[in-house]
């Protein structure tokens, strides 16, 4: 398995759990921003997957 499949496996299973964080936040107002900020963020994170390289051919 290469790197980057390895990288993109990580970040699929920290949404995983970002997602379980908001649910289980659900009435808690801090607690819910902060677990919808960490999803962004991990979604963020994953932009460089989807990007095409410029210097690729």
């Amino acid at each position: 398995m290469s790197n980057k499949k390895i990288n993109f496996l990580g970040w699929v299973l920290f949404i995983v759990s970002a997602i379980g964080f908001t649910i289980s936040s659900i009435g808690s107002f801090w607690a819910m921003f902060g677990s919808l900020f960490f999803l962004f963020a991990c979604f963020v994170f994953l932009i460089p997957f989807f990007k095409k390289d410029s210097d690729e051919k």
